[in-house]
């Protein structure tokens, strides 16, 4: 018996495994693949390969797709090479900026909240814990309170920043609460307390490097989560540069498929890049080695 569900047993999950993820990523990989495509008119997309939906997603093609386009700011230019300026298009610089922003308040507000709840007992640790992840609110709802809360706010890349971590925030006060009340906290207090360590150090370098996993997870979901949320930057945002968010949804509803297949598999890599970054400078911050 035991044999027989080795045989079977390990064939059935791993094949169930593999439809799952076929299941999650084949929607993604279809999208990718039409955004190459001239037209999406069957059960398939044709007319392969073209870049002109990309090129009129990011505002280098003119036609009347590339005027609704991201437009292009001034990076920085080059000492050689004649004096060559490199662009970037400014919508995607302002929401990969606004949603840092979000987590880098979330990062100095919230891993405190999660090491507080999880390393002491003490009276409301049940509200404070509560009030925590209380913003994990539709952002519609949100939005609306911020409006009559923050009119001041409204409108500008502050009011977006802040809203972005309120909105996001118990996911990364969840995140590394999870990871805090893994480890021995008291244990490695003590320990380092005993090694002439002050508490701001044993904090930075001891208990924060060991929740560098929570840390990280929490900072990826929080910006990707941010980078995508329309209902809030609908609501709030007034005008000028828009947030992707934004961006995206005025692709996806005046374009056709292919043109928002291309918005979409660009903000997919959006999503790639950054968490690969935020994975290598995760690991490299919290690299103690040689201190």
């Amino acid at each position: 018996m035991v044999a027989l569900s080795r045989r079977v047993g390990r064939p059935a999950v791993t094949a169930l495994l593999l439809a799952t993820v076929v299941f999650l990523i084949g929607p993604i990989v279809l999208t990718i693949i039409a955004s190459f495509a001239r037209s999406w008119t069957g059960v398939l997309p044709s007319g392969f390969v073209t870049l002109q939906n990309w090129r009129e997603v990011l505002g280098l093609a003119e036609t009347f797709g590339a005027q609704r386009s991201m437009g292009w700011n001034p990076l920085v230019t080059l000492p050689f090479g004649g004096g060559t300026t490199l662009m970037i298009p400014s919508e995607l610089a302002f929401s990969v900026g606004l949603a840092l922003g979000g987590v880098l308040i979330n990062l100095i507000v919230g891993v405190p909240i999660a090491y507080a709840v999880s390393r002491y007992d003490f009276r409301g640790k049940e509200w404070v814990n509560a009030v925590s992840i209380l913003p994990l609110v539709p952002g519609v709802i949100l939005g609306v309170a911020f409006l009559r809360a923050y009119p001041e706010l409204s409108g500008t890349s502050v009011g977006l920043i802040v809203g972005y971590s309120l909105l996001k925030a118990p996911f990364m006060v969840m995140a590394v609460q999870s990871e805090f009340e893994s480890m021995p906290l008291r244990q490695l207090e003590e320990s380092a307390r005993s090694l002439g360590a002050s508490w701001p150090r044993t904090f930075l370098t001891v208990i924060v490097p060991n929740a560098s996993s929570g840390i990280i997870s929490g900072s990826i979901i929080c910006w990707a989560l941010a980078a995508a949320e329309f209902n809030f930057s609908y609501i709030v945002w007034a005008k000028g540069t828009q947030p992707l968010a934004l961006f995206l949804q005025r692709h996806i509803s005046n374009s056709s498929f292919t043109k928002a297949a291309a918005a979409v598999s660009m903000f997919f890599c959006i999503i790639a890049v950054v968490t690969l970054l935020l994975q290598q400078l995760g690991r490299r911050g919290f690299d103690t080695r040689g201190h």
